[in-house]
């Protein structure tokens, strides 16, 4: 019979984890049951220690228990990311010692992974937890010290410059912002939120600055937060000097002082809240029935149902928003870790090399030219992430069964494709990917500028060949058997194994191939239009071309065509399109018309149906066409490719595709 406590197992056996268990043993509704580390020897040592029943020389292990509910983790900052990776696929519960990771990027991954496989995630800042802290927001929310202005916050303490230790150590994730300066930033959230009447806030404009010691960590640091109500935070942070440690919000009509913000009863002593108002002093005392640790396992206990704990807890949400404020602070001033690093190896969230996961579902096709399985949901790689984002996108893609790329030489002036290089190159992956990339885009639609921008792109994306190169437009000035003739040059050289055109007419297209047919050269393996569900009423961008009209699908079905088409969900429409919502002009001018509007409707309808997303439908319409279709996608998160590829199993039967056309 199982227990009716959360039986929970450890990963790490350091002093974190010694407190968590001293404060486990004083919770209502949690045991710890099994302790892991990487020595066998010293987790038995720590099982003895605290009287635990199961031990482990290794982490895997401890998550193959059954028996475990729940996880701790207590690692290093830069395992936390890999082991709650881990541990959601395991189907553990997780309570994640902060910071959540190392960087934004790779909290998505760890947020994701707790979503998709329906398992509780909390990030582990205790006093979040404390009543304390639910008291200090009731005060804010109730207008105590009038409209909040100002806040200061800091924690920060004199460790003794060790090179060797883990606060300086640059491969452990050290330094002052991710140790002690998540702290100061999680509270100013917090309160800026309190007083908007929201859970949190995340700042619209952060300046910081801090110190790298010689291991090129931070050992001070400060920053002024600005949030969209006009609070402003001053946070400050250092493992090298000591200061206040204390939290301060100034207000209207007074301020409100918080003199232990961040470890109010540890073993479940009471604690204060300083009230200053009318020239008084008023002391609050908050008086805790557990120890600081024990009421935060059970926090994430008592909410494991629902998956997040309700604010003043950390919800998803709320420890994305504190890592990109993290993330910008140490942006401020050029500190990266060398695992951050665009040069270097910059690992993968989950710590091992990504590979499609078995279960992952993708639908493959084929392409004429192309000795590869092709996935049938393109990436589309037209925005600037940064390396560590564009890595974290890349890496959940291609373990989701994705293998096709699709970028352009004008992207992000080149940045797209360099960034698309480098994941290929630091993953080792170029033998497995399918590389779609465009070129001679106008005003330089010519053969002597496809030729240009070709060789420079082998370059940007570090390789010697691209699986499918497509001119990114057409010039009519220029006859259809001088780009046959230079796209054959480059194929029979071996840069390019198959070539298309993007944005091209029906009419080109059957040119350019009767010309190569007659002459023994390749033609168009595939061709890169719009296509989607919505009626495109105006190109997004100059020389743009739909491919949605009957005469389109009549010669695309006849001629089976690959399409790889862009824009496939129509840039948003069917998640926000809306006919009081006109404040997008670009989705007003492109896809705003009553047909579009009554398509819109009939997806929703359908979606209801089959207790999907409308932007699902809308994609698997795309994908279930009676000619082969590749769409591309364009998502800006982890979570919106996981949305993406929902649409891979909805089978659409060809009465449905016209009911949705408006054809019945």
């Amino acid at each position: 019979m199982k227990s009716e406590k959360l039986r929970w197992g450890i990963l790490g056996a350091g002093n974190i984890a010694k407190k968590f268990v001293l404060g486990v043993q004083g919770s209502y509704h949690c045991d710890v049951i099994a302790i892991g580390s990487r020595s066998k020897e010293k987790a038995e040592n720590f099982a003895r220690e605290f009287d635990i029943p199961g031990s482990y020389g290794n982490y895997e292990d401890l998550l193959g228990d059954p028996e475990v509910d729940a996880v701790y983790i207590s690692t290093p900052h830069p395992f936390h990311a890999r082991w709650a990776i881990q541990s959601a696929r395991a189907g553990k519960h997780i309570l994640c010692e902060k910071p959540l990771a190392i960087n934004y990027p790779e909290a998505m991954r760890v947020v994701a992974a707790a979503k998709e496989n329906d398992v509780s995630l909390m990030e582990a800042f205790m006093y979040r937890c404390h009543p304390q802290t639910a008291k200090t927001v009731e005060l804010i929310g109730e207008g105590a010290i009038g409209e909040v202005k100002v806040i200061q916050a800091s924690f920060s303490f004199h460790a003794g410059f060790n090179p060797d230790s883990r606060l300086y150590n640059n491969e452990l994730g050290g330094g002052g912002i991710l140790d002690v300066g998540c702290y100061p930033v999680s509270m100013a959230r917090l309160i800026a939120g309190s007083a908007a009447g929201k859970a949190f806030l995340d700042p619209v404009d952060v300046k910081g600055t801090g110190h790298l010691c010689e291991t090129g960590v931070d050992d001070y640091a400060a920053a002024v937060l600005h949030f969209p109500n006009d609070v402003i935070a001053q946070v400050s942070c250092g493992i090298g000097v000591n200061q206040d440690n204390i939290c301060r919000i100034y207000g209207t009509e007074g301020d409100i002082v918080v003199p232990l913000p961040w470890t109010p009863g540890i073993e479940g002593e009471s604690s204060a809240i300083l009230l200053h108002k009318g020239g008084k002093e008023e002391e609050i005392t908050v008086q805790p029935d557990r120890p600081l640790y024990g009421i935060e396992a059970d926090t994430l206990a008592e909410n494991v149902e629902r998956r997040q704990a309700p604010s003043p807890a950390m919800s998803w949400d709320d420890t994305l928003g504190n890592m990109k404020t993290l993330d910008a602070w140490r942006d401020s001033f050029g500190f990266l870790y060398n695992s951050e690093r665009p040069e270097g190896e910059i690992p993968p969230a989950t710590g091992t090399p990504p590979a499609p996961r078995r279960d992952a579902g993708m639908l493959y096709g084929e392409i004429e030219g192309i000795d590869k399985k092709i996935s049938r949901l393109v990436m589309g790689v037209d925005k600037v992430f940064g390396q560590n984002f564009a890595n974290a996108m890349f890496d959940d893609y291609y373990e989701r069964g994705g293998n096709c790329f699709d970028s352009a030489f004008i992207y992000g002036g080149g940045a797209c494709e360099r960034e698309l290089g480098r994941w290929i190159r630091m993953r080792k992956l170029r033998d497995n990917v399918v590389l779609l990339d465009k070129g001679a885009h106008t005003p330089h639609c010519n053969p002597q500028s496809l030729t240009d921008q070709l060789m420079e792109s082998l370059e940007r994306l570090q390789t010697d060949y691209i699986d499918i190169y497509m001119l990114h437009r057409d010039n009519p000035d220029v006859p259809v058997d001088e780009f046959a003739d230079v796209l054959n040059e480059h194929y029979d050289a071996g840069r390019i194994h198959a070539f298309g055109g993007s944005n091209w007419s029906i009419d080109r297209i059957e040119e350019l191939n009767r010309y190569a047919s007659s002459n023994g050269l390749k033609g168009f393996s595939a061709i890169s239009n719009n296509f989607s569900l919505a009626r495109m009423l105006q190109p997004p961008w100059k020389g743009c071309m739909a491919s949605s009209s009957n005469e389109w699908r009549r010669w695309l079905e006849d001629n089976q065509m690959p399409l790889m088409p862009w824009s496939s969900q129509a840039q948003g429409f069917y998640a926000v399109g809306d006919p009081g919502n006109t404040g997008n002009k670009d989705m007003v001018r492109c896809w705003y018309s009553d047909d579009n509007f009554q398509r819109l409707e009939r997806a929703r309808r359908l979606a209801s149906e089959m207790e999907v997303e409308t932007i699902n439908i809308a994609l698997a319409y795309v994908l279930c066409q009676p000619f082969p279709t590749f769409p591309l996608i364009g998502p800006k998160s982890v979570f919106e490719t996981l949305s993406c590829f929902n649409a891979l199993d909805i089978e659409l039967t060809p009465d449905q595709i016209k009911w949705l056309d408006l054809e019945e």
